[in-house]
């Protein structure tokens, strides 16, 4: 068995050819370059029984050779690390026997090996070249071709860089040489997640977000770069949907940018840097690009339609509806062009090498060593006994606050509901399972309650714009007069999230620790 450190960049096809001719790259060849066909076929079952165990099974054609190959994630949410266990075979089918001592050995029954089919199959034509950078053996795979499944196909252009031996910042290094000479963007998605969607027919549809698996035994650091990868991984996976400028799509690619933005604040004494706040100021830029298209697709579905429906098809709120769905077009147009842009490439990328080669993993001053080779479960548990009971307090005065001090406090649940799932694999045991089910039920109440007073506060300002003398536009007074029913609609509903958010926090007061 062999565990890969691997990176993928996707690019264009015709920057793959230039890439692969690069100068300076080909000086860097440590070994014969050779170009061969291959052909990979992927078995599972009708209901993917291997994928949603976190395995690949596939049979490999290189010139005369068979290989058959199982993978499995070494961390559930580590994208960079994955066992692989390969053997050559004479057959073009999986020979089970060999399963033997791997993890799909678990799985394999009679049942199994009968209902096994092959689900969908790539195409490549790959062009290998061995590379030495600084004391590092690597191996660059330049890969053009098609996965094909059934009628469907897609197309595929890629550089997959594996570190063979060595410091992965020697692989960080050569992946952000290669992005600044070609147009690289990080690709999130390895072959057999993209013939799996294919299969599905979810090509380019959202996708939700992975579980995250940490090791007992993780350091602090080491947790948090997995936590954080499996953010990129979720916002990257959505890069299609936005595309097509997908509402669901847009909505989970701004949890995925809410997930990371949280586990920076919540490792901020592990990762803090300069480094860090340039992350953090390109991850906010993107999140922006992405709100208008949702906050006026939301206002327009939860709002402006109900309010249409009660009030019978009231000219005033027709036109609202009609110049609300006019900015949530824009807004989808402003999302779709943020992803297909160079920065939106750039801001990918940088995050997945400072996730794994960041300033923050070799600051060598001893508070940061310490705190970094801390073990997660102990920072864990102070997080949560820390941010659980600032939350708990501000509950108590919740009737007290305005809807700024509201916002903050939804913030911090949110921040507090990401972290209870970032960490939930620390404490799996029965009795902690269910406490934490009930602890999750509770910040999420808590956290729809905040959000939908946020919403009424943010549509009551929209309402005093539409409202304002400076406002030229002819149908200015009917649009204010739609809002002004809107908002008086809303503070009725108001009344009801107040007395749900107390409900909620009260809840959150009593729930059991899990986490000890």
């Amino acid at each position: 068995m062999a565990t890969e450190i691997e990176l993928k960049l996707a690019v264009p096809p015709r920057a793959l050819r230039d890439a692969a001719r690069l100068p300076w790259l080909r000086k860097l060849a440590n070994g014969s370059i050779s170009q061969k066909k291959v052909v990979s076929v992927y078995f599972d079952t009708r209901k993917f029984k291997l994928r949603n165990h976190g395995l690949t099974l596939r049979v490999r054609k290189v010139g005369g050779k068979r290989l058959q190959t199982i993978k499995a994630s070494a961390n559930g949410s580590d994208i960079f690390h994955r066992q692989e266990w390969e053997q050559e075979i004479a057959v073009d089918k999986p020979q089970f026997k060999l399963a033997k001592g791997t993890a799909l050995e678990p799985l394999v029954s009679r049942k199994l090996k009968k209902s096994l089919q092959a689900v969908f199959e790539t195409d490549v034509r790959r062009l290998t070249m061995p590379v030495r950078v600084g004391g590092s053996e690597l191996e660059l795979a330049f890969d053009s071709g098609r996965i094909r499944t059934g009628g469907r196909s897609e197309q595929i252009s890629e550089i997959e860089l594996e570190l063979k031996q060595g410091d992965r910042a020697d692989l960080a290094r050569l992946s952000e040489r290669l992005s600044r000479a070609i147009p690289a963007s990080y690709g999130a998605r390895s072959k057999a997640e993209r013939g799996y969607a294919l299969s599905a027919a979810a090509g380019g549809k959202p996708a939700r977000a992975g579980k995250i698996d940490l090791a007992a035994t993780a350091s602090t650091g080491e947790a948090f770069s997995a936590i954080g990868l499996s953010c990129l991984h979720h916002v990257a996976a959505n890069e299609g949907a936005v595309r097509n400028s997908g509402s669901e799509g847009v909505h989970q690619m701004r949890v995925g940018l809410r997930r990371l933005r949280a586990a920076i604040s919540v490792f901020r004494d592990v990762v803090q840097s300069d480094e860090t706040e340039k992350i953090k100021a390109e991850l906010k830029w993107l999140t922006e690009q992405l709100a208008p298209a949702r906050d006026f697709d939301v206002l327009v579905k939860n709002s402006v339609v109900p309010l249409r429906n009660a009030s019978h098809g009231q000219p005033e709120v027709s036109l609202l509806e009609a110049d609300l769905a006019k900015k949530r077009d824009q807004g989808f147009e402003r999302a779709r062009a943020a992803v297909t842009g160079a920065r939106y490439r750039h801001v990918m990328l940088a995050t997945a090498l400072w996730l794994i080669n960041g300033e923050w993993t070799r600051n060598e001053d001893p508070l940061r060593a310490v705190r970094r080779g801390r073990p997660v479960t102990s920072f864990a548990q102070d997080v949560m006994n820390r941010r659980t009971k600032k939350i708990v307090k501000k509950i108590k005065k919740l009737g007290k606050l305005d809807a700024r001090q509201r916002h903050k406090l939804r913030i911090a649940v949110k921040k507090l509901r990401y972290a209870t799932d970032f960490f939930a694999s620390l404490f799996a045991r029965s009795k902690a399972k269910k406490a934490r089910k009930r602890f999750g039920a509770a910040l999420k109440a808590l956290q729809d309650a905040l959000g939908r007073l946020n919403d009424i506060s943010v549509h009551e300002k929209l309402a005093r714009e539409f409202a304002h003398p400076g406002r030229r536009s002819n149908d200015r007074p009917q649009k204010a007069y739609a809002m002004g029913l809107l908002t008086g609609r809303e503070r009725h509903i108001a009344r009801a999230c107040s007395a749900a958010a107390g409900v909620a926090g009260k809840n959150l007061s009593k729930a059991k620790i899990f986490w000890r």
